[in-house]
């Protein structure tokens, strides 16, 4: 892929870096923030070579390139420069914006920065199940005790990578907002726990919460926190600014955060964990079956983002989840049976290399680009994969399946299932076979249109 020619493309069709308010990127996609998306012409940027689809989504303009996402990012950067936004940047067009699409633009700038961090641990924890299982390391050695403390730093920290990222979001200070992060982590506060539930300072009842690990609360923090640094910044002198703005914010955040929005997201959180816990006791196949045939819905509309808060709490307090994993797993595998039947059955070469490896990237745990790729393209193959990935599911919420970590949903990812119990991954295993010959025996059967057009070189 010619990286330097698709980004230039990109440019031009979305009106040139004029019309351009912010860019970034997630796993596979390049999202930006456009002043006016009229000026987007969205059948030529389909038809720039390397690009897989595009969502016109409410709050960015996304651009589906797929695992060279990061490469494609830094030539669009290149032709525009970099990007930094601020309270004078210009507000994109926000005709289409609604409530529930700012909510999901916030929950996707906030949680996926740290998925690189929840992903790692989660494979290292991963790495220490297959090698305690097997027996192949020393559970009493120094090695073992090492690799178990590094892998839980990135959830027992969580509230200060989360407060950062978070800060970037609601436009504040990151530093200031890490800080909120590291008093609530602070030793001497957790120590406070063998006093009694509350202690008494300055007369204000602080209770005590164990707040590593935790995501709703820092959350809650770093959103005051973005109100009351503009307040305190507009009544300090500008001759003592410097000094008095830190010292202002932290004396008013603290007590605020130690009082009200830490117990308050904490309570918050406790509730979204207990009443997911609450539905897996009492039909604990719904989830699963749910992601498992309308993961690839969730994809194109980003409303996938809004299970994160609920799955990163689940790892974090629990040390597993059955929020996403279970349902996910299947569902990716079928997006790659989907793509690799449709190689077998079709007659353009172009299309069937695309269809391969798509669907060999899809089994590993990246589907977009057999999602936007091929099946979304094509129709027909979602039918299949919404069977398939469903079935697949309810067998893994009704044999019980839990992810022990954070990271991807394929067949490279398949030792975030092992545990305790070795039928845990065999029933994964299993799910994902169920999803893989049920899509392909449908779609092999139903059938699709085979006329598609590949794109060109532009």
């Amino acid at each position: 892929m010619d990286y330097g020619k698709v980004a230039k493309g990109i440019l031009q069709y979305v009106g040139g870096k004029e019309n351009v308010i912010f860019a970034t990127h997630c796993v596979t996609r390049l999202r930006l923030t456009l002043k006016d998306r009229t000026k987007a012409d969205t059948n030529k940027i389909k038809g720039i070579e390397g690009v897989l689809g595009v969502v016109d989504g409410d709050a960015q303009y996304q651009v589906i390139i797929g695992q060279e996402v990061n490469n494609v990012y830094n030539a669009f950067i290149k032709l525009t420069g970099e990007f930094k936004k601020s309270e004078s940047t210009p507000k994109a067009d926000e005709k289409k914006e609604t409530w529930w699409s700012r909510l999901l633009d916030i929950l996707a700038g906030i949680f996926t920065p740290i998925m690189p961090i929840i992903a790692g641990a989660g494979m290292l924890k991963a790495l220490l199940s297959i090698l305690t299982l097997f027996n192949w390391i020393d559970i009493e050695g120094n090695t073992y005790y090492f690799l178990t403390f590094i892998a839980d730093a990135s959830y027992y920290f969580l509230p200060i990578f989360l407060a950062n990222s978070a800060a970037k979001k609601f436009h504040t200070n990151n530093y200031m907002a890490m800080l909120m992060g590291a008093i609530l982590l602070h030793p001497n506060f957790s120590a406070l726990s063998e006093t009694g539930d509350y202690v008494s300072v300055l007369g204000l009842p602080v209770k005590i919460v164990t707040y590593s690990s935790s995501v709703i609360p820092i959350i809650l923090i770093v959103f005051v926190l973005s109100y009351v640094e503009k307040w305190v910044d507009k009544i300090t002198p500008a001759t003592i600014k410097f000094i008095a703005r830190p010292i202002l914010t932290i004396l008013i955040m603290t007590p605020l955060a130690f009082v009200a929005l830490g117990p308050l997201g904490s309570l918050v959180g406790d509730g979204l964990v207990n009443g997911l816990l609450a539905i897996e006791k009492i039909a604990p196949w719904i989830m699963p079956t749910v992601i498992g045939a309308f993961m690839p819905f969730l994809v194109m509309t980003g409303m996938h983002y809004s299970l994160l808060p609920a799955y990163v709490s689940s790892l974090s307090s629990l040390g597993y989840e059955t929020i996403i994993g279970p349902g996910n797993l299947p569902s990716n595998i079928a997006q790659g049976a989907a793509a690799l039947c449709v190689a077998l059955k079709t007659k353009n070469k172009k299309f069937k290399q695309l269809a391969v490896s798509s669907g060999i990237t899809a089994l590993l745990g990246v589907t977009e680009p057999a999602l936007f790729g091929v099946n979304l393209k094509l129709r027909k193959p979602l039918i299949a994969t919404t069977i398939g990935g469903g079935l697949g599911g309810l067998y893994a919420g009704l044999t019980g399946v839990m992810r022990f970590g954070g990271g991807g949903a394929g067949l490279a990812a398949l030792g975030l299932y092992v545990g305790d119990d070795p039928m845990n991954l065999i029933n994964a295993i299993i799910s994902a076979a169920i999803a893989f010959v049920v899509t392909f025996v449908i779609l092999w059967k139903i059938g699709f249109e085979d006329s598609i057009e590949v794109p060109n070189e532009n």
